[in-house]
């Protein structure tokens, strides 16, 4: 009997586990439909679209994009229809409705959105993350300690991009964000208790030890995101390895191993997508040629410049910029 009795409670508790995962997925599936309603209603049209919240981004697109490269701030994407792939150096990650990517420090990263059609169109939400928020809830609150078996490899190895399996709680702190929308007098007073929310869920998740870092003034990452942000600044100046190593107090081979790990490319790869994203910022938004561009932009030979370019946006600056002016980029 003991044994008998012993086997029933086993096959009870596989059959309450499959329910549950079954719930569950019912209950995540129900929420990403309404995610995707009110992204489809406060959107309405293809294109990347800001919200009356300066933070929150909306995407839309009947189709699928051609590869897009951009910098991406720190920040939580979700899609709640549709599917995109997004690379970072050589590494590339696909992500869906059942997952969400997180940016934790600026980073430039091609993406491109694989299915999506007219009758379902991708849609996603962008969050953008403050790190001083992040810092004000690890110092006032009480998180608990990091479960290891749920941090990714990822996040364990530091690096700044990340795609995870989105939790049920999460999907809904994203959710009733959304819903402020339809109320805007809301905004001031709900929109940071929810970020806050939001941030909890994503710092005792499974990117959370990531997240973490870019808050504590001396870790890896925080002081990465120091040189990185003087890059930012000083990207049309020949650099030196030594003096960016020096703004994040590191020496310099230290600070090229952490670099590499945190962004994925080395610090003149980076300089070099800061320049080239910016010249082609410049061209699509003033009368500008590639050749007067190429020196705006740091570069002494113009020539240089447009193999770079070509090389990373898949065509010559004349051609891609006429392109682009042609169609509807969808980011």
């Amino acid at each position: 009997m003991g044994i008998l009795t012993a086997r029933a409670s086993f096959n009870f508790q596989l059959v309450k586990a499959e329910f549950m995962g079954q719930q569950m997925y019912a209950e995540i599936e129900s929420k990403q439909r309404e995610l995707a309603a009110l992204i489809e209603r406060f959107s309405g049209v293809d294109g990347y679209h800001s919200t009356s919240i300066a933070s929150l981004d909306l995407i839309r697109a009947s189709g699928p994009s051609e590869q897009t490269v951009m910098i991406y701030e720190p920040s939580l994407c979700i899609i709640a229809q549709g599917c995109k792939q997004v690379w970072l150096g050589n590494t590339s990650h696909i992500y869906s409705p059942s997952h969400y990517l997180l940016v934790s420090v600026d980073l430039p990263i091609t993406g491109q959105v694989i299915e999506a059609t007219a009758s379902n169109p991708y849609l996603a939400i962008r969050i953008g993350i403050d790190p001083l928020q992040v810092g004000e809830i690890l110092t006032q609150g009480r998180l608990p300690a990091l479960d290891e078996g749920i941090v990714s490899e990822q996040g364990r190895l530091g690096n700044a991009l990340a795609v995870s399996p989105l939790a049920p709680t999460l999907l809904d702190s994203v959710i009733r964000v959304m819903h402020l929308l339809e109320s805007p007098h809301d905004v001031p007073v709900m929109f940071p208790l929810l970020t806050r929310e939001i941030l909890y869920r994503l710092l005792t998740g499974a990117q959370g030890n990531q997240l973490r870092q870019i808050a504590v003034s001396n870790s890896q990452t925080h002081r990465i995101a120091l040189a990185i942000d003087w890059l930012k600044r000083n990207y049309t100046h020949s650099i030196r390895i030594e003096d960016v190593a020096r703004v994040a107090h590191m020496s310099p081979s230290g600070f090229h191993h952490h670099f590499k790990t945190v962004t994925a490319m080395t610090p003149l790869q980076y300089q070099k997508q800061l320049r080239l994203q910016e010249a082609r910022r410049l061209m699509l938004s003033e009368d500008v040629d590639a050749a007067t561009v190429s020196h705006r932009v740091g570069y002494e030979s113009a020539s240089q410049f447009s193999r770079e370019y070509s090389r990373l946006f898949g065509a010559p600056p004349l051609r891609d910029i006429t392109r682009l002016r042609g169609s509807l980029a969808i980011y």
